[in-house]
């Protein structure tokens, strides 16, 4: 139960924000706080400090504009204090935390009278990692002018390459740079950044050279003594998949609020699918071993370390050729399939024919044989950067630490897939979606075996749900026609989480217009629906200064995109053309200068676009966004749901649809003061049954459908 002091520090906090802010009170705000104070107010301690059963989430979702930010932290800041538990906030876009930490944090301190600490928290992805940088430029010199084999070929950078990472290891020398990524002054592309970073497998440590100043350990130094931590969704699966406490807190002694957390299922599935190319692995494995006879020279020819990369050869030679193998079977399988590029092979409810599992089980069986042999090799090499194995240098252990580490992650990447592809799900478990796609080759064509759960429930359960001292779960759109239940189901929330939906403080029906035009095509026919948008499109943004328009996908709004006119053209910005943070900057340039402007973008920009006022007056979206019938995840889904008797249109594919089209919807109104108008090109709105519950999901907007 909530104890009275906490509940009277809550309560001060809200009035001192709302005076400071000459605010006020919004019931919807109030509401929420009261919701999660009260959830996590009523755990109960045992003699340990753990949490004693009874509810311990809350699942709030909160419209747009109630302030659903300053709520959740006004409500778990105090009881984690009071219970000496810290505060995890875990969002999914950069956005939000930079949010957080520059606007929300500082007045929840200056405003709220809340006296806290807290940092953001990243991935070591983020951080440059000074002795990786030392090794690429050393082996840049080591390669010499000309590289003469195919390994050596792929690692030589180009000059302008070389001459950006000397720069960034000159700039954090100097300490002009700090090694942050995002604080450098210009973007750098993935493929460029990679290689200057590290991952759990590759660090060493405090056995490093360059420990000391790693920028990647000086930022997590400030975590250990902060009250609350901003991370997000990522890092905090990641930190789970280790077992919890390995970056962030322990979950027994943190509270987590999974902000924007209609991400969640997805962000959690996704971190557990696998993926494997065969003809790609295979010329890794030789790779491999070529690598590791060069590791073997280099340490002087170790009894041990020699006599574990002989004992790797007898798997690494079973691999490659059950590799072979499904190779083999594969091309029967795609006979004819293989002039279709993006041609696909799904199992029926993820259930692989007996043949292939148990090619699988022996496959997986042999890579983790060689994942073991990695392990101690690892160890090995770990003894020998603390200088207790003879023959194997401190120099040479750690210069050959990381990339073994590398090694040993796409290792466990190949268990983790012949594992997935070895059994059948356990009996009672939500299924894993399990498919095969035709790749592009060196050798022309490749086969890439893939697998993903379907639904995170059981991830969430073992991990976070029954670990987590507390949780939250918020957004402006988690319920699917008006109720939890799909996202209870997806995420595996306890039946006793505390659930509440507050409304948002707009008032929709004066401020905005959904109008579903007259159309003479269905959806269902996409050559004749797409080319009707096209002409609605050309007539109607004549007349539209600052517009968003939503696609289902991107052959349809290439093709709209090519019969606009160029009078038109010029005034559009088109996603994949510019990253999305540039388009959303030009947009408001452009709106600013009294230029029309006009977005078309897909389902990416459907959420996360915050365009108040002037910068959006209106949202044009071409079809229900269901989602695409031949995805192998939803697929899966569909085929479990209906073996369970039940009906995957009416409990996945409506409400699926319903919660991106409210999220769709949600870009038009950002502010209480906003108007403006939602058109959607699809009479399967008011001419099918199921369009009535997507109707009634949807703001109260006045409603003209011609």
């Amino acid at each position: 139960m909530l104890d009275n002091s906490t509940k009277a520090r809550i309560q001060g906090a809200y009035s001192t924000f709302l005076e400071n802010r000459k605010l006020k009170p919004r019931s919807g705000q109030k509401m929420m706080i009261a919701q999660i104070a009260r959830t996590l107010g009523s755990i109960e301690q045992t003699g340990e400090g753990e949490r004693d059963g009874g509810a311990h989430i809350a699942v709030v979702e909160a419209g747009t504009g109630t302030g659903k930010t300053m709520a959740y932290l006004l409500a778990s800041v105090p009881v984690a204090q009071a219970r000496k538990k810290k505060v995890v906030v875990a969002t999914a876009t950069v956005a939000l935390q930079e949010q957080l930490i520059l606007k929300d944090l500082p007045q929840l301190v200056a405003d709220a009278g809340i006296n806290l600490t807290y940092v953001l928290a990243k991935g070591r992805g983020r951080y440059f990692c000074v002795s990786k940088a030392e090794q690429v430029l050393h082996d840049q010199n080591e390669l010499g002018q000309i590289a003469l084999y195919e390994d050596e070929q792929e690692r030589k950078l180009d000059a302008d390459a070389v001459s950006f990472y000397k720069s960034l290891l000159n700039d954090f020398a100097a300490g002009e740079w700090d090694g942050d990524r995002d604080s450098l002054t210009d973007a750098v592309e993935e493929e460029l950044w990679r290689p200057m970073t590290s991952d759990h497998l590759q660090c060493t440590n405090r056995r490093c050279a360059n420990f000391s100043i790693c920028p990647f350990f000086q930022a997590r130094q400030a975590l250990d003594g902060a009250d609350l931590i901003v991370a997000n969704h990522d890092l905090v699966l990641a930190d789970l998949s280790l077992g919890g406490g390995a970056i962030l807190p322990e979950p027994a002694d943190a509270i987590f609020v999974f902000d924007e957390g209609h991400h969640l299922g997805a962000k959690t599935t996704g971190h557990f699918a696998y993926s494997m190319k065969l003809r790609s692995s295979q010329r890794w494995l030789s790779k491999a071993m070529r690598q590791l006879n060069k590791m073997l020279t280099d340490c002087e020819h170790h009894q041990v370390l020699s006599r574990y990369v002989e004992q790797l050869s007898q798997p690494f030679t079973d691999m490659e050729h059950m590799l072979e193998q499904w190779q083999q079977m594969f091309s029967e399988m795609f006979k004819d399939k293989m002039d279709r590029r993006e041609a696909r092979y799904r199992f029926a409810q993820g259930v692989l024919p007996e043949e292939l599992m148990v090619l699988a089980s022996s496959f997986k069986g042999s890579a983790e044989r060689a994942a073991q042999k990695f392990e101690q090799i690892v160890d090995l090499l770990k003894q020998g950067m603390d200088g207790e194995v003879a023959d194997i240098s401190r120099d040479a252990a750690e210069r050959w630490y990381p990339q073994i580490g590398q090694l040993t992650a796409r290792m466990q990447g190949m268990c983790g897939l012949g594992r997935s592809y070895a059994a059948p799900d356990p009996a009672g478990s939500s299924p894993t979606a399990r498919w095969v796609n035709i790749a592009d080759s060196l050798e022309g064509v490749d086969f890439e075996c893939r697998s993903s759960p379907v639904s995170a429930a059981d991830t969430l359960r073992s991990n976070l749900w029954d670990v987590c001292y507390g949780a939250v779960v918020t957004s402006a759109t988690l319920t699917a026609l008006g109720r939890f239940d799909r996202l209870q189901a997806d995420l595996g929330l306890p039946a006793d989480a505390s659930f509440g939906c507050q409304q948002s403080p707009f008032d929709y029906y004066n401020a905005a217009e959904l109008l579903i035009p007259a159309m003479k095509s269905d959806p269902k026919e996409p050559d004749l629906h797409t080319a009707e948008v096209a002409e609605y499109l050309e007539r109607e943004l004549k007349e539209i200064d600052a517009g968003l328009v939503l696609f289902s996908s991107w052959k349809q709004m290439l093709t709209v995109l090519d019969n606009m006119p160029q009078s038109l053209k010029e005034h559009i910005l088109v996603q994949g053309e510019l990253a999305k943070h540039e388009i959303l900057s030009r947009h408001r340039k452009q709106v600013d200068q009294d230029v029309r402007s006009i977005i078309f973008g897909l389902a990416s920009f459907a959420e996360g676009v915050d365009l108040p006022g002037k910068y959006l007056t209106e949202v044009i979206i071409t079809k229900l966004p269901f989602g695409v019938p031949d995805d192998p995840v939803d697929a899966t889904m569909a085929e479990w749901i209906e073996q369970q008797g039940g009906n995957a249109f009416s409990e996945w594919a409506i409400p699926m649809a319903s919660m991106r089209l409210t999220q769709a919807a949600g870009r038009l109104l950002r502010t209480e003061q906003d108007r403006g108008r939602v058109t959607l090109l699809d009479r399967r709105l008011v001419n099918r049954r199921y369009g009535r519950q997507l109707l009634d999901a949807l703001p109260s907007f006045r409603r003209n459908f011609a």
